[in-house]
């Protein structure tokens, strides 16, 4: 569902429980400082930004929506997901390579038509809105009309999309192979057309090291260093079969990380999805570097790829954000990607509270992606990218939140038990972007 701006008043107050972060919460601290919750509270948004919010009543010259007894959160960010892959989404029985070869390009493949690609796009970011997420780094495909029916898409919903053309010029079937001097041009004609373009922004897309050659690695890191702006998307150590592929491909790199430093594609706007099968060279270059790991939960668990070590990340100075990759994850909900990501975390004798979970979809995703200022959080002059919950849907929700005894019970119970059947309505810098039939 969209919605044109005459429908969004100027003045608009939202009452209910405001749940945000101002700074990030410690691991395994359920009685956190940087934990922001003010229930029954209304969120004033004037002119699409966040303006304050306060107890009281605001009074005449504001639109006011009472959601009391309702969770409203920032809207979700979604660091990695892959717009054609709603395709594939729960499809049957293999690990990563061969899920590539089976379903994933098959249907990448298809988005060489420009209105495959638009209707794919528009179905895509209307589906991410119908989750509470309201920004997102994504991959379209190989071919140009599909990023470029993306970037139009987000910008006719206001919506924060970080998207490009993905690379790969070799071990790729047939239609979805470029080459290097095709693909430059592409990307500069995307970048020229689209970066910095509403609340849109390019990132050099990297499908994985094993499907670039080294020139076309060495083209996609030469774009980044010629512009600090551009952002870069990548995959790296998601699978130990991968794993061993990349050091036959690369013999001189030191690790499947150190691929992507040596031509200069790790830097504070490089978002490298999984990085499980990482040490700790990698973690410290990671830290170096400032590019962080979009840890993928769901995907990790479906096929079978492994186990993130986000503590240990943490202690590296890694910055760690939450992110569906759908379709290898198997829900676009930010809250089924963090309840697996509890149980990832509980293999590994650790726990993730809502806190860190809820903060790694929102604010920590922000200060990733270096947009703290713009959105993630309910600070003053933040674009208001809000979403309204309810905080159970539901008889056994509603059981066990009766029984919920203080905030972090409440927000653990709503982060497992919930999903998109509880998000109430989306907006988007103020607009309203979706709301519940």
């Amino acid at each position: 569902m969209t919605t044109d701006r005459s429908a969004s008043p100027a003045r608009l107050a939202l009452k209910g429980d405001l749940l945000d972060f101002t700074a990030t919460p410690r691991w395994a601290r359920v009685d956190d400082p940087a934990v922001r919750f003010r229930p029954d509270h209304w969120l004033l948004i004037e002119d699409g930004r966040i303006v304050g919010a306060q107890a009281h009543d605001p009074g005449e010259g504001w639109v006011r929506e009472d959601h009391g007894g309702r969770l409203i959160l920032p809207g979700f960010v979604d660091t990695h997901v892959h717009s054609p892959q709603l395709d594939v989404i729960a499809s049957y029985g293999t690990e990563l390579l061969d899920w590539l070869n089976t379903y994933t390009f098959p249907a990448e493949q298809r988005y060489m038509d420009p209105e495959v690609a638009r209707y794919g796009a528009d179905r895509f970011l209307d589906a991410l809105l119908a989750h509470g997420t309201t920004s997102a780094v994504v991959y379209p495909t190989v071919h140009k009309v599909s990023a470029d029916a993306l970037f139009d898409a987000a910008a006719e919903r206001g919506m924060r999309l970080i998207t490009g053309k993905v690379l790969m010029d070799r071990n790729a079937p047939e239609g979805l192979r470029d080459d290097v001097v095709q693909a430059e041009r592409d990307c500069l004609d995307l970048i020229a057309r689209h970066h910095g373009r509403a609340r849109l922004a390019y990132a050099v897309t990297v499908r994985f090291a094993p499907t670039s050659t080294p020139a076309q690695l060495a083209m996609a890191g030469a774009l980044c260093r010629a512009d600090a702006s551009l952002y870069m998307q990548t995959h790296v150590a998601e699978n130990r079969g991968e794993v061993e592929w990349v050091a036959q491909l690369f013999p001189e790199a030191r690790s499947y990380l150190d691929v992507y430093d040596r031509v200069g594609l790790l830097h504070p706007r490089a978002v490298l999805a999984h990085g499980i099968w990482l040490d700790d060279e990698d973690r410290r270059v990671l830290a170096r570097t400032g590019a962080h790991i979009a840890h993928c939960p769901s995907s990790n668990l479906f096929l079978g790829s492994g186990l993130f070590d986000w503590p240990g990340a943490l202690e590296a100075g890694v910055r760690v954000s939450a992110a569906s990759d759908v379709g290898g994850g198997t829900s676009l909900s930010a809250q089924r990607t963090l309840a697996d990501g509890y149980k990832v975390q509980a293999l590994g004798g650790q726990r993730l509270t809502a806190w860190a979970g809820l903060h790694a979809a929102t604010r920590g995703a922000a200060e990733a992606l270096g947009l703290s200022e713009e959105l993630g959080h309910f600070g003053v002059a933040t674009l208001a990218d809000v979403c309204i919950w309810d905080w159970a849907a539901g008889p056994v929700a509603e059981a066990r939140m009766d029984l919920a005894r203080d905030p972090h019970e409440r927000a653990f119970a709503w982060m497992t038990l919930s999903d998109d059947r509880n998000l109430v309505a989306s907006y988007v810098a103020g607009e309203l972007r979706y709301r519940r039939p």
